[in-house]
C-alpha cells in the first residue's frame, strides 16, 4: 500500500510518498500544476505499486487549483480523499 499526500497550490504541488511499511518514497516532491508534472508523479506512484487499488490520495481543497489534477488521478483509477484545509492545518 502507498500513501500520497498532496499540497495544492495554484502553480506546484508538494508532495509526501510513503508505504505502509513507513518507507519514504518522497518527502520533498514537489511538481508543477501542469499535465507534465501529473505524468511526473504518476511516474513515482506507477513505479513503486502497480496496482491502482493499493494506492490511496489525500489532497486538501483549495477551490479550482486542484481540479485537473485530481481528474487526472482518478482517470489514473487512484482512490482519492479530499480534506478540508482548515482540518490540516498545523498549527
Amino acid at each position: 500500500m502507498i500513501y500520497v499526500g498532496i499540497d495544492i497550490a495554484k502553480d506546484k504541488h508538494d508532495c509526501y510518498i510513503v508505504t505502509s511499511d513507513g518507507i519514504l518514497i518522497s518527502d520533498n516532491l514537489r511538481i508543477t500544476n501542469t499535465l507534465e508534472g501529473f505524468n511526473t508523479l504518476y511516474s513515482i506512484i506507477s513505479s513503486n505499486c502497480q496496482v491502482a487499488s493499493d494506492v490511496h490520495i489525500g489532497l486538501e481543497s483549495t477551490g479550482h487549483y486542484g481540479i485537473n489534477s485530481l481528474n487526472f488521478l482518478r482517470t489514473k483509477g487512484y482512490q482519492i480523499t479530499i480534506f478540508n484545509p482548515l482540518a490540516v492545518a498545523f498549527i
